[in-house]
């Protein structure tokens, strides 16, 4: 009991100081591109120019949260095994995480689910889930291991909160670990 509490406890204490700026947008399968996870999660290089500089009369709106992309990965129900479609997305995101702009980057890779079930069983379900992303991307892609940090989220963060078992809330979401 005193470890359930603990457990709690932390994790109220964690999602106060965790992010809380998640996009709302989750990409589907065919939305995840190598080149759109680069540009997502790459960190902005700063450009010298000799050139007159523009000045913008809006403000340019910045992200309000750190460097991530939440992608649908499915998963068998209620099991941490990838389906078809989830390994189709992650072979993507592999070849994204070895390309230049990001292969000397860490990442946080978060297992999110519903809230359906106790708390304790989404949170263990959720943490197998982010476990299973990285083992698949350290066995398939060679990504380095020390490079990938999973954490699972359970239901602390839903992005639909009008309905919680929207299958937007069950997601992985990569996030830059430079950005914590």
């Amino acid at each position: 009991m005193k470890k359930l509490l603990w457990l709690v406890l932390f994790l109220v204490c964690f999602s106060v100081f965790s992010v809380k700026g998640q996009s709302g947008k989750v990409l589907s399968p065919d939305e995840v591109t190598e080149a759109g996870l680069i540009e997502m999660l790459a960190p902005e290089r700063s450009i010298r120019t000799r050139s007159i500089k523009v000045f913008r009369t809006e403000p340019e709106l910045l992200p309000d949260g750190p460097a991530s992309a939440s992608m649908m990965i499915t998963f068998e129900t209620n099991s941490a095994v990838l389906t078809a479609d989830a390994i189709h997305t992650l072979d993507k995101v592999g070849r994204a995480l070895n390309m230049d702009k990001l292969a000397d980057l860490k990442f946080v890779i978060e297992g999110h689910t519903d809230p359906r079930g106790s708390f304790i069983l989404n949170q263990n379900l959720s943490q197998a889930r982010a476990e299973a992303v990285k083992d698949y991307l350290v066995w398939k892609h060679n990504v380095n291991r020390e490079r990938l940090v999973a954490m699972g989220k359970g239901y602390s963060e839903l992005i639909n909160r009008n309905n919680p078992i929207a299958p937007e809330n069950r997601r992985v979401t990569i996030v830059r670990a430079d950005e914590r």
